[in-house]
């Protein structure tokens, strides 16, 4: 098992005219003791990730790279400026259910670790709790997805996939003569392929907790589930559906996600930290339906980087134009579905991952919000509405 050291709890609040200042009960906060540093014990196998303690999520969510297999994602040299404009929440006030809330109310319910407000390309808000700080890389889950989606776009650009109307199948031949035959890229990327399936985090007789092992395996997995409903006509939510995403991805580019990222998107817009990507097994292919870890500011700069229709600083496009457009049109399957993207209406979008994880994006107001949480839960209504109730008061706050 690998070791790493335990963070010790500080709580960073960016405010007004201010930079990051650490709030600590002392000047200087005595280290854990070593055997608790070093303890990275009781984390079970990947499986068992659903249902890791309070404490676990915590030191495995900001520190997968030291427990399981992942492929690193290496940081610009030049990463995209994030000037600031510090502005306060105070007087922030939200509605759930005919009751009030404030900002810190907020942060407190949905068990928030990180924030990040960027609005015109200015960091106005930033916070950190728990341990984490600026350099802290955080497993995002499902947020991966809408990175694939990303990639799936450049892939087209590139080339390497010559339309979404393609089948499956013709990236992946172990696939032919299943319920995936007739399946087109475009029915997978908007969760619609017709083939069975059960995500249901919940049950440990889901598939999405009986399928594992390699690539291959999960492949193998999927070949045998029946069809239910024609290609393109019923939404089912499905992380094997971006698993089999990332294996067309890689059969098509000759080579694997982390490493298209880096080149395609991460050093050329500038992101600033290091990132990682969970390995399926050892050397192997990434977890494409989930399991990027990366810091803060660069889930900010995903976000700018989708706002700006996939284009570098310097206009260089790296998605075909009007990929973003096209990514977060209604499928006909389900209107608040895109290429993997959730769609809230009046052309805004999100990347959601389980426990809270997620990148807000509204075009209109230039204004991208990210969350870093430890939800006690991997999903929840009450922790969504909060969410949603107070995204939509810091956009209203803001607009001018």
């Amino acid at each position: 098992m690998k070791r790493a050291v335990v963070v010790a709890f500080s709580v960073m609040i960016v405010s007004a005219c201010s930079e990051p200042r650490e709030f600590v009960a002392s000047a200087a906060p005595p280290a854990p003791p070593a055997a608790e540093a070093e303890d990275w014990s009781g984390f079970g196998v990947l499986e068992n990730v659903l249902n890791w303690t309070p404490e676990q999520q915590l030191r495995g969510y900001r520190n997968i790279d030291k427990i399981y297999p992942t492929r690193p994602v290496t940081a610009s040299e030049r990463p995209y400026p994030l000037p600031s404009n510090w502005i306060e929440l105070t007087d922030l006030r939200y509605e759930v259910s005919g009751a009030t809330f404030d900002a810190d109310q907020f942060f407190k319910h949905n068990h928030l670790v990180g924030f990040l407000i960027i609005k015109r390309g200015k960091v106005v808000v930033e916070r950190y709790a728990r341990g984490n700080t600026p350099e802290t890389r955080w497993y995002s889950f499902s947020v991966a997805k809408s990175v694939v989606s990303m990639l799936i776009g450049a892939a087209v650009r590139d080339g390497y996939i010559q339309s979404l109307d393609a089948t499956v199948t013709d990236y992946l031949p172990l696939l032919a003569g299943s319920a995936y035959g007739k399946v087109s890229i475009r029915d997978a990327i908007q969760m619609a392929s017709g083939v069975a399936w059960v995500e249901d985090y919940t049950d440990p007789q889901s598939d999405i907790a009986s399928t594992g092992g390699s690539a291959l395996n999960r492949l193998r997995y999927l070949r045998k589930k029946p069809r239910v409903s024609p290609p393109g006509r019923v939404f089912n939510y499905n992380t094997a559906e971006a698993n089999l995403l990332g294996a067309v991805l890689r059969a098509a580019i000759g080579n694997n996600l982390s490493t298209y990222l880096e080149h395609k998107i991460w050093r050329p817009f500038g992101m600033e930290h290091d990132a990682n990507w969970l390995l399926l097994a050892p050397g192997g292919a990434e977890h494409a339906g989930c399991c990027f870890s990366a810091t803060l500011r660069d889930y900010g700069r995903i976000g700018l980087f989708a706002m700006r229709d996939g284009r570098l600083r310097n206009g260089t496009p790296v998605l075909p134009d009007g990929w973003m457009a096209e990514s977060t049109t209604p499928s006909r399957a389900n209107q608040g579905y895109g290429y993997l993207w959730w769609l809230r209406g009046s052309g805004v979008y999100d990347a959601i991952g389980i426990y809270g994880q997620s990148i807000h994006i509204d075009p209109a107001e230039e204004l991208v919000i990210v969350t870093h949480s430890t939800w006690p839960q991997p999903t929840g209504r009450e922790f969504e509405r909060h969410r949603s109730a107070f995204f939509e008061a810091v956009t209203a706050m803001l607009r001018n």
